[in-house]
């Protein structure tokens, strides 16, 4: 049976909510999912992470759906990258060492970010992530990049995922979704499906 849990995590700068959910057969493969600067577990396209975390479990991999412990426009990457790499250091106390990062809008420039920063991400996915904070992303290689953006996105220009897709170096992958705005809502199942394909390879290949 799925288990879906609510976490504390203390930390120096205050307690990090995160809602964990596996099935209690994982193998060391986990992902770590971040929403956008207003935060919460629910993600996009009308709460596609809840989706994810039990399609992964039916896998076998578990999932951390991590909340900023800030909530504010513009919101601050390097304190969504704290929040991130507490989440990370959770899940590897817990024997977890392989792990896929997925970050919507502002989470995509963390989840860029801390995925630089942690050695035991094995690669990072993006839904229409914006570009400030996002500036190391060439230095993921030689893990992988999946960026996902909505070409109708009128908050954050597709061009932004363009852009790191450019700077990004391989392996990387690029999909511009026709009629999905920045909540991904019009291509929810296709987000779903390629996620999940994407995730599974990756995590295959790192193990």
């Amino acid at each position: 049976m799925t288990s879906d849990e609510p976490m504390e995590i203390a930390t120096d700068r205050g307690t990090v909510q995160a809602r964990f959910t596996s099935d209690g057969t994982g193998d060391g493969r986990a992902v770590l999912l971040m929403g956008g600067a207003d935060g919460g577990f629910e993600g996009p396209a009308e709460a596609l992470y809840p989706t994810l975390a039990e399609d992964f479990a039916g896998r076998g991999i578990a999932s951390l759906r991590v909340d900023f412990r800030l909530h504010r426009f513009p919101n601050d990457v390097e304190e969504g990258v704290h929040d991130l790499l507490t989440g990370i250091a959770w899940i590897e106390a817990r024997g977890m060492t392989r792990i896929v990062l997925v970050g919507h809008s502002f989470g995509g420039a963390v989840v860029i970010e801390g995925g630089v920063r942690a050695s035991t991400v094995a690669g990072v996915v993006t839904l229409a992530t914006q570009t400030a904070g996002a500036q190391r992303v060439r230095l993921l290689a030689p893990r992988p990049i999946l960026l996902i953006h909505g070409r109708d996105d009128t908050r954050l220009s597709p061009r932004c995922s363009e852009l790191l897709f450019e700077t990004a170096s391989e392996p990387k992958q690029l999909v511009i979704l026709d009629g999905a705005t920045h909540s991904l809502r019009r291509a929810r199942e296709e987000v779903r499906t390629r996620v999940l394909a994407w995730v599974d390879e990756v995590l295959s290949v790192a193990g």
